[in-house]
């Protein structure tokens, strides 16, 4: 599975502690998953759209599996990563959310906010989020209204 991330220099920190365990500790069905860092490297200020659009435009070519990008509430790069067709971003602050993103929303990218969400609580976000599967049944007549929506119809 590959995963890219992104954040802001709000979120930096954060990305780089989410990215050590996914690389080091986490096991997806056995296998550590692939990471691809969208970026920013630093702490320097830049524009938490950029890197939001960077982690979807990723998911939804295909490049990535997954997605996970980081802001310091989550809310900007959440938005951000939500206006690219075909991304459903969910910003989780607990692991139940996380959880139900996955399951019932098929949520594709998860986003995280470094000011509200310590590094602990993080690792147990972002395990629960890629523990779970989507549910399907009644739950994908609801994530293809949101495909329609968007203008996709109901392909994925």
């Amino acid at each position: 599975m590959k995963i890219a991330i992104g954040s802001d220099h709000g979120g930096f920190r954060l990305k780089e502690e989410i990215r050590g365990f996914l690389a080091e500790e986490m096991e997806l069905a056995g296998v550590k998953p692939e990471v691809i860092d969208m970026g920013t490297f630093s702490e320097d200020s830049v524009d938490y759209p950029e890197f939001g659009v960077k982690v979807a435009k990723a998911v939804v070519d295909r490049e990535a599996d997954f997605g996970i990008v980081v802001c310091g509430t989550g809310i900007g790069i959440s938005i951000a990563a939500n206006k690219v067709p075909g991304i459903r971003a969910a910003l989780c602050g607990d692991t139940f959310s996380a959880r139900m993103a996955r399951e019932h929303n098929d949520a594709n990218v998860l986003a995280l906010g470094a000011r509200v969400t310590g590094p602990g609580l993080a690792r147990d976000i972002v395990a629960a989020f890629f523990s779970s599967a989507f549910a399907g049944g009644r739950h994908a007549r609801r994530v293809d209204m949101l495909r329609a929506i968007e203008g996709q119809g109901t392909q994925g």
